[in-house]
């Protein structure tokens, strides 16, 4: 796991000279750090392909709601993750792009201490939209324990071409 701080994360105008796909394997090399959050929340990037985005982590007792199974955000957080940086990787040099809605549909409860797979997948990506979709799954035995959907809006930065 990284240990980014916000005095790491690069400048505006770096990240605005690379592409998605630049941005997402660099954070995978370790040449850029990733988001804090994920660092807080306990996952990390995992894999990076065309259209496809993996996270892995382990949710700890610090993301349990006062049930004592995991909070709920922190599906959210893995989905939204996963999916918006599959759409990334589809996104030009000159562009960004940002969440516009998600929804999560939880299956079953992750016991704590147990290791899961956030993959996203585009479905669609164009000029101003990406599409796509997510599964929380156990890695040891495949188990699937949420599934989700995203839009994501894509915008041209500054003379971009999107």
């Amino acid at each position: 796991m990284y240990a980014a701080r916000i005095q790491d994360l690069p400048d505006a105008e770096t990240i605005q000279s690379l592409s998605g796909p630049e941005i997402m394997r660099g954070i995978l090399d370790g040449i850029l750090p990733g988001p804090p959050m994920a660092q807080t929340l306990g996952y990390d990037l995992y894999a990076v392909e065309p259209g496809r985005v993996t996270f892995r982590g382990t949710p700890q007792f610090h993301v349990m709601n006062p049930m004592g199974t995991v909070h709920g955000g922190w599906y959210g957080a893995v989905l939204d993750s996963a999916m918006a940086c599959a759409i990334m990787t589809e996104v030009p040099r000159g562009n960004t792009y940002t969440t516009l809605e998600y929804k999560v549909n939880l299956i079953r409860a992750i016991p704590p201490g147990t290791e899961v797979e956030c993959i996203g997948v585009v479905s669609h990506a164009g000029r101003s939209t990406g599409v796509a979709q997510g599964e929380i799954r156990g890695v040891a035995d495949g188990r699937l324990y949420a599934t989700g959907s995203t839009t994501c809006i894509i915008m041209a930065l500054n003379g971009g071409t999107g």
